[in-house]
């Protein structure tokens, strides 16, 4: 098969159609221009919601078939034989236009259990905020108060025949297609917001490495820039060094003409310092344009390689698919060669200079960047609001202060400043509300306010005036707490005085600890090691003719409960870990 065949641009019942051909069992996929980022942080999880519901009447099959939601598109993709094909794809249309609602409370379940085992990239938070693309960075709090109204709405509107493109690698077009959509529009892609004032910048968070992200324009360059940077990043903290085990870099386009450069190396606690500088100086020796011919040209070979294997266009297809629904022209695999044959060390140092310009980048906690020439993403406000003031209970200094115009929390810093933290009602991207009375204000900039009334003595008409204020679509109803109220405010952890910043004023995520994932994995291990023993004494110790009934039931018991008591670690940290 020759792997430059060209992708034909057809259609199917109204919806753009890109066919390539290849051997061996059909492949296909349905894709939708929405995802994540065009949620509110108050609805978060309704687009992946629609997609667990379209693929439930599914069932279970042969053949391979999933869906996937991404920031901005949600994909429907299926293998197997042609009729099964068909059958996919027309029931996905089918469940599309008419959703199981008896299944809803069921998928918000499973969705929970789901969200349980996925890490949440922090990076886009800080870059974005919690708004459009951020939002992946959040948990999916929205599903908890969907309505079948709302999410048959959001069907509606974005899962329609104009909001579409099917893609099939197969050795023909599959006979006897059809996808009944609803009618809709071509939906341009979401916003891009930004929570940064200035960069480069960066923010202190976790134990682990160090990790980076740029905006730059997509292109040929800034793919091999990725490929020269993992190289550099590997040749210095890995082989030279020794300091880091994993140095890996990606490219992800975000269709709108830029591209996301994002950049890892991990280190263990005591190599931090060392991985941080050199990490920071492979970065300034790609700006100055200390860019090795070799390595651009084994980057180059490698991303050659892929655009000449045997499935290269079929690989693409989803990726085209996503290019027609931003609007973007589709570009052969021979243009796609000849961009990459044009690149020079040049080149590849500019996208370096622009990737400098945009650096967002994650230290480990108690770092900084500032020496390097990187600016502290904001964890405070510039102002408070003006408005009515509740001193502390824990007479720590901070004060909550509840205005007109919004929320805000401030405390005296050591230099006899006072630091705040400011979520206006017009710019609240949600409000975390539990039945105890407690509050979390959610800025669409990430930064949080939490209303604590037994913490700060707010009586129940200011509580109520605040409720007022916003707006009920922002409001996520959340089950009650284990331990109301929650955080008690107090020194930053700089000893500085002022708010809380970090993953306590801006990256408010329910993450387990590194200390809790070994503490969940040890105790459940001897959990599991005590479950065993116990099972097996209760199975064949009642055959050992020394013990008699009475001694056999009380070890079993003890067994048992012994096997109960070391398993509960595990069992209650995973259980306060997901309560979000």
């Amino acid at each position: 098969m020759n792997p430059q065949a060209a992708v034909r641009l057809t259609e199917t019942d109204g919806i753009p159609t890109l066919f390539a051909q290849a051997a061996g069992p059909m492949r296909a996929g349905l894709v939708f221009r929405v995802g994540i980022a065009d949620e509110t942080l108050a609805r978060t999880g309704i687009t992946h919601l629609v997609e667990h519901l379209a693929l439930h009447r599914q069932g279970l099959a042969d053949y391979h078939f999933n869906g996937a939601t991404k920031a901005a598109f949600t994909h429907f993709h299926v293998e197997g034989a042609e009729h099964e094909v068909v059958a996919y794809l027309q029931g996905v249309c089918a469940s599309l236009a008419a959703l199981p609602m008896e299944r809803l409370e069921t998928e918000k379940e499973i969705l929970r259990t789901e969200e349980v085992k996925r890490e949440l990239p922090l990076l886009p938070l800080w870059r974005y905020g919690a708004q459009g693309y951020g939002l992946v960075s959040y948990p999916e709090w929205g599903v908890r108060n969907l309505g079948p109204q709302e999410v048959e709405d959001w069907a509606r509107t974005w899962f329609t025949q104009g909001n579409a493109v099917l893609w099939v690698a197969g050795e023909r077009l599959p006979e006897g297609l059809t996808l009944k959509l609803p009618a809709g529009q071509r939906r341009s892609l979401p916003a891009v917001t930004s929570a940064l004032p200035t960069t480069p910048a960066y923010f202190s968070e976790g134990t682990g490495g160090v990790l980076l992200d740029a905006v730059v324009t997509d292109s040929a360059a800034a793919q091999l820039y990725a490929g020269v940077l993992e190289r550099e990043l590997s040749r210095a903290l890995r082989q030279e060094g020794g300091f880091s085990y994993t140095a890996a870099t990606d490219c992800t386009a975000r269709r709108d003409g830029f591209a996301v450069v994002t950049a890892f190396a991990d280190a263990l606690p005591s190599k931090q310092d060392a991985v941080l500088g050199g990490f920071v100086d492979v970065l300034a020796a790609l700006q100055v344009g200390r860019i090795g011919q070799g390595d651009l040209d084994a980057v180059r070979t490698r991303a050659d390689s892929a655009l000449t294997a045997p499935d290269a266009a079929v690989r693409r297809l989803p990726a085209m698919a996503e290019d027609l629904l931003a609007g973007r022209s589709l570009r052969t695999l021979d243009e796609l060669r000849a961009e990459l044959r044009a690149v020079t060390a040049e080149d590849v140092h500019k996208v370096a200079l622009e990737a400098a310009e945009t650096a967002l980048m994650q230290v480990p906690g108690g770092h900084s960047a500032d020496w390097a020439g990187y600016t502290a993403a904001p964890t405070g406000s510039p102002h408070a609001v003006t408005g009515r003031r509740f001193a502390s209970k824990s007479n720590d200094g901070s004060a909550l202060i509840v205005g007109e115009e919004g929320v805000s929390v401030t405390a005296r810093a050591q230099d006899g400043t006072e630091r705040a933290v400011t979520v206006l009602y017009r710019a609240c991207a949600a409000v975390l509300s539990w039945p105890d009375g407690g509050r979390r204000f959610i800025g669409t900039d990430g930064l949080i306010v939490d209303v604590e009334p037994s913490l700060y003595g707010v009586d129940a008409p200011t509580m109520a005036a605040v409720a007022a204020a916003v707006p009920p679509d922002a409001v996520v109803w959340l089950p009650p707490r284990e331990r109301p109220p929650v955080p008690k405010p107090g020194p930053a952890p700089d000893g500085s005085g002022a708010p809380h910043a970090g993953s306590s004023q801006r990256a408010a995520l329910p993450r387990r600890t590194a200390l809790q994932t070994v503490a969940v994995v040890v105790f459940g291990l001897l959990g599991a090691l005590c479950a065993f023993l116990a099972l097996s004494f209760t199975v064949f110790g009642a055959e050992d003719p020394e013990l008699s009934t009475g001694e056999w039931i009380a070890i079993s018991a003890f067994l048992w409960g012994f096997t109960g008591l070391v398993s509960w670690p595990a069992v209650s940290i995973l259980r306060r870990t997901r309560r979000l």
